[in-house]
């Protein structure tokens, strides 16, 4: 099998990596310094500091060279660039090739999740996404981890679970692509809260009722967008939910903390290398909750924090005065 994963950021490249163990791949990248490092010098310390890649993972920066001839396209690539690099590859692939996301946002205008971008751009290409609690520098370190595949076509997956998955990193599969693909990229705003009441010093009790409160949020959104129920327990949803909510390697939970100690969010995001996609899908989300007529709480005010509009203290504040119901209700 020839693969072709596209973003050479920590999850592309660890992805990446995976694969090559049982195929042809190669990396495409748009940092020529990059691709440099990981031919020559096997490693990518902007992204995976530390790490060592195996010697037979070959970068490019020449997206035609990478695309052509490829049995799988893997998209690495942040949501607000995914369509712009879906229509630079729309010519080069090979008729019915998947295309698999491994991106965690959506998209700012349009509201669309990245397999809804590719079944726009390439209509003709089966779509999927893998996603679950998925931390890049523990995987490149050998310790066991698990993932979701998720394609409507169930057939097209085990091949997929065949390349990438190994002894230690065990790839499930799931037919639900709409409540896997949204697990990952609305448990990041909540890993956003979380990081909050971490900064500000909040407990155990409090991390542990955000989690179980955002995820009955996440869960309410999923199930009115169509996805199912069990997906939102399961690696997509509580499984990438306690990983994102309570490591210090989360990028979006680092946000939340930094936050929390009353910092200001264009100054956070502004000194990160990679990207933040709760902050980035956050007015999305709320957009969508409106939409669908979901109240999101935490979210809601998660947004507020991030658009300026308030802070980390009265973010606390305004959850403390929400009425609380029966626990099956929002708030």
């Amino acid at each position: 099998m020839h693969v072709a994963v596209l973003g050479g950021g920590s999850w592309g490249t660890t992805v990446a990596a995976l694969v090559c163990r049982k195929a042809n791949v190669q990396l495409w990248a748009r940092n020529a310094d990059t691709v440099a490092q990981i031919n020559t010098q096997h490693t990518n310390t902007t992204y995976l500091p530390d790490a060592q890649l195996p010697d037979k993972l070959v970068a490019s920066t020449d997206l035609g060279a990478v695309v052509r001839g490829a049995d799988v396209v893997i998209m690495g690539i942040p949501s607000q660039y995914f369509r712009a690099v879906l229509n630079d590859i729309k010519p080069l692939l090979l008729p019915d090739t998947p295309v698999i996301s491994l991106s965690k946002g959506l998209e700012a205008d349009t509201l669309l999740r990245m397999t809804e971008i590719i079944a726009q751009v390439l209509p003709e290409h089966p779509a999927g996404v893998m996603t679950g609690p998925n931390l890049a520098r523990e995987v490149m370190a050998g310790k066991a981890a698990a993932s979701v595949i998720a394609m409507a076509d169930a057939s097209r997956i085990p091949p997929l679970q065949a390349a990438i998955g190994s002894g230690l990193f065990r790839v499930y599969s799931n037919t639900d692509v709409i409540g896997c693909e949204l697990g990952g990229v609305l448990k990041n705003i909540i890993a956003i809260a979380v990081g909050m009441g971490d900064g500000r010093g909040a407990g155990d009790n409090t991390r542990a009722a955000l989690i179980t409160r955002g995820l009955a949020e996440v869960t309410r959104l999923g199930v009115a967008m169509g996805g199912k129920p069990e997906t939102f327990a399961g690696l997509a949803g509580m499984g990438d939910m306690i990983a994102t909510c309570t490591s210090p390697q989360s990028r979006n939970h680092h946000v939340g903390v930094e936050l929390g100690k009353g910092r200001k969010p264009a100054d956070v995001l502004g000194e990160m290398v990679m990207v933040a996609e709760g902050a980035r899908s956050a007015p999305a989300v709320m957009a969508l909750a409106e939409q669908y007529g979901v109240e999101m709480p935490i979210a809601a005010e998660v947004h507020r924090v991030l658009s300026g509009k308030s802070n980390a203290s009265k973010a606390f504040r305004g959850l403390l005065r929400v009425v609380a119901g029966a626990e099956s209700e929002p708030g």
